[in-house]
C-alpha cells in the first residue's frame, strides 16, 4: 500500500522544475517559472509566503486559479472571462 501511496504522489507535475520557483502574474491570469536566486521579472511577484503551489491540482494552484495580486501585493479576484 505504500508503494501506491508513493507512485500516486510521483504522478503529479510539479509546478516548476528543479532548481525553479514559481511566481505570479500581477494584475492578470498567470504564471512563470524562475531560476532559484533570481528575482522576478517584471510584471510577476513571488507568490504570497505560505500560498505557494507546489503540483498542478493542489490547494494553492486551484486557488490562484481565481485570484492574482494587485500592484500593492494585495490578493485581488480575478474578472470571469464571460
Amino acid at each position: 500500500m505504500v508503494a501506491l501511496l508513493t507512485s500516486a504522489c510521483s504522478m503529479q507535475q510539479a509546478t516548476c522544475g528543479g532548481g525553479e520557483y514559481p511566481v505570479l502574474a500581477v494584475g492578470s491570469a498567470g504564471s512563470a517559472c524562475v531560476p532559484d536566486g533570481e528575482e522576478p521579472p517584471k510584471g510577476y511577484a513571488r507568490y504570497p509566503e505560505g500560498k505557494v503551489p507546489e503540483h498542478e491540482g493542489d490547494k494553492w494552484d486551484t486557488y490562484w486559479n481565481t485570484r492574482t495580486l494587485d500592484e500593492k501585493g494585495e490578493t485581488i479576484e480575478l474578472p470571469d472571462e464571460n
